[in-house]
């Protein structure tokens, strides 16, 4: 299956689990505030910037690399 560092919605079916990385520019970040930004870039996975499904025997992780370009774009949605 080609296109496992892009969003697929064939293969967000396939999700069991997800992980959450951070680019090291941004990985000093509080950890209050990465709580609150891992659930939200996993909720929209389409927009994150970089996203991974890794192959598990039950199905797929995806792996999302939190850079600051999603936390910006986060925080502009959060403000409306």
């Amino acid at each position: 299956m080609p296109g496992y560092n892009k969003f697929d919605p064939r293969l967000e079916s396939l999700v069991v689990e997800t992980k959450t990385d951070w680019e090291p520019d941004v990985a000093d970040l509080p950890s209050e505030e990465k709580k609150w930004l891992a659930a939200e870039v996993h909720r929209h996975p389409d927009q994150a910037a970089k996203i991974q499904y890794v192959r598990v025997h039950t199905g797929m992780i995806r792996q999302i690399t939190v850079t600051a370009a999603d936390i910006e774009r986060l925080r502009q949605q959060a403000r409306g």
